[in-house]
């Protein structure tokens, strides 16, 4: 998203999971563990950024990561500021849908082509099946302790390195910076052809957002809805970019930040829902760049890069949101243990886009960040 936040995508098949599975035959592969001696007491990193960077450069200095997000340009802001760290890395960021990028992984596992080192996604449950299927390095980068417990696999497999929030946002100057609109107020007929959305059937963060709205308010209100004349696109950045672009008055179905209410305020009120998540990041065994890989999660778990998230939320339980935010696990209606159980149950997760299929139309339009082929990256 142009000026907002970053995020990632999903939808793993069974197709998906026997492709995996299949890679390996009866039995899963071994996972590894870091050295002794780069480990502390607590099995955790003991070795500095600029150590790390060193060796990682002494292993050759590349490294290749696939992100979960929705436009091309949606990660150049890490992809800088890791650049700015470490100049001589030679850094390949590859972002995609989710959804797109673990199949196309797994489908790198069953050709033995692989090549990301670094995987970065919102299909949370890939990575319990990765873990499972051994796919997954086991590493506790530095601070991995200060972490969140939801927002981290006990034995290191993976680590959610960003907390990201879905909801709905208005223009203050279109609704009025005193208003208070709640998602019972969209379906309000003053707000017909002024709203924009993503389209739940098409990412699931989004999808389970949705799923929300319609446990809470009913099916009386998804149809009322989807008689507002919606402005319905692909990618979570639309919506968000609508609002902040003066097209529409309302977006649903996107990032943001609920810290400030200008231009465009981000909902998250206390007695309606939002949705909210730990985008998980993991090396894979099997990566070429190792040490470049555990160098990517140790910066970014790092305070520093914490401390700079878009939306003021961070994964580390030692870093504190600005003024007027909690930490995101205090928010309940925020629902953080509900989307890993809706990801993980995939018939589920048909149900509900089929279902929304037939309020809202079939998703249409190219996907936002292009056709990215079977090996971006290689």
């Amino acid at each position: 998203m142009s000026g907002l936040p970053s995020r990632r995508r999903v939808l793993t098949t069974g197709a998906g999971a026997v492709l995996g599975t299949a890679a390996f035959g009866a039995s899963a592969l071994p996972a590894s563990a870091s050295p002794a001696s780069a480990r502390s007491p607590r099995g955790e990193e003991t070795r500095s950024l600029d150590e790390l960077y060193r060796a990682a450069l002494a292993e050759g200095g590349k490294l290749v990561v696939y992100a979960g997000g929705d436009t091309p340009t949606q990660q150049d802001g890490t992809k800088a500021a890791f650049r700015d760290r470490f100049p001589d890395i030679d850094l390949t960021l590859i972002v995609d849908y989710s959804k797109y990028h673990d199949v196309r992984v797994d489908n790198q596992f069953a050709t033995g082509t692989l090549v990301p080192d670094v995987v970065q996604f919102q299909t949370l449950h890939d990575f319990d099946r990765w873990k499972r299927q051994g796919r997954l390095l086991h590493y506790k980068p530095a601070g991995f302790s200060k972490v969140y417990d939801k927002f981290k696999d006990p034995d290191g497999a993976w680590v959610a390195t960003g907390a990201i929030a879905f909801s709905f946002m208005y223009s203050t100057a279109e609704v009025g910076s005193d208003a208070r609109l709640t998602p019972r107020d969209l379906v309000d007929p003053k707000w017909k052809g002024r709203i924009a959305s993503s389209y739940p059937h098409d990412d699931d963060a989004v999808l389970y957002l949705y799923a929300l709205y319609a446990r809470t308010y009913g099916w009386d209100w998804v149809a009322r809805l989807a008689a507002q004349d919606v402005r319905f696109a692909r990618g979570s950045n639309s919506p968000g970019e609508a609002v902040f672009g003066g097209q529409k008055a309302i977006g649903i179905g996107t990032a943001g930040s609920a810290v400030g209410s200008s231009p465009a305020r981000f909902v998250i009120d206390e007695g309606h829902p939002f949705m909210a998540w730990g985008q998980r990041t993991a090396v894979l065994r099997q990566a070429g760049n190792r040490t470049a890989a555990k160098l990517f999660l140790n910066w970014q778990l790092s305070t520093q890069v914490q401390k700079a998230s878009f939306n003021g939320w961070s994964v580390r339980t030692d870093v504190t949101p600005p003024a007027g935010l909690k930490p995101i696990w205090k928010y309940p209606n925020a629902h953080l243990d509900g989307f890993p159980r809706f990801m993980a149950d995939r018939a589920e997760v048909e149900r509900w886009k089929q279902t929304f299929a037939l309020y809202f139309g079939e998703v249409q339009g190219a996907p936002t960040p292009g056709w990215l082929g079977l090996h971006p990256g290689a």
